[in-house]
């Protein structure tokens, strides 16, 4: 008999004390679910995932702003994209959502003109995504 085991027996004590094994489950089941969930993220991508560049942008007049972008997206998808357009202190003076029917290509490039409220000095594509 160990010294601990002759000290529990003299003072009552129960073995309460959680043993190493226990804890080494513990461990080993909390870092499996930290790998699933690293995994999960870093492998998950929306079937339906949608990328927008703006390739340019042009102040036509003190009323108009035309935005040049670029969309890649599932081939067969209509597409709803949200261009802003930017006055120097980054309030937004123009605003105009615009969807697109299905093609067959999975890049497509696309210019669209934005009615603006005052003047602006920037215009871009803001998000675009699959309705």
């Amino acid at each position: 008999m160990t010294t601990t085991q002759m000290l529990d027996d003299r003072y009552g004590r129960t073995g309460t004390r959680r043993s190493t094994r226990f804890w080494a489950i513990v461990a080993t089941i909390g870092i499996s679910a930290a790998v699933i969930v690293a995994a999960w993220y870093a492998f998950s991508t929306p079937a339906n995932s949608v990328q927008a560049t703006t390739t340019g942008f042009e102040l036509v007049d003190d009323r108009t702003v035309t935005v040049s972008f670029q969309v890649t997206a599932p081939a067969g998808s209509p597409l709803a994209c949200v261009l802003e357009a930017q006055d120097e202190e980054h309030g937004v003076v123009g605003w105009l959502v615009v969807e697109y029917p299905a093609s067959d290509a999975h890049s497509q490039a696309f210019r669209e003109t934005i009615p603006v409220t005052a003047e602006a000095t920037t215009g871009f594509v803001n998000t675009c995504w699959v309705p």
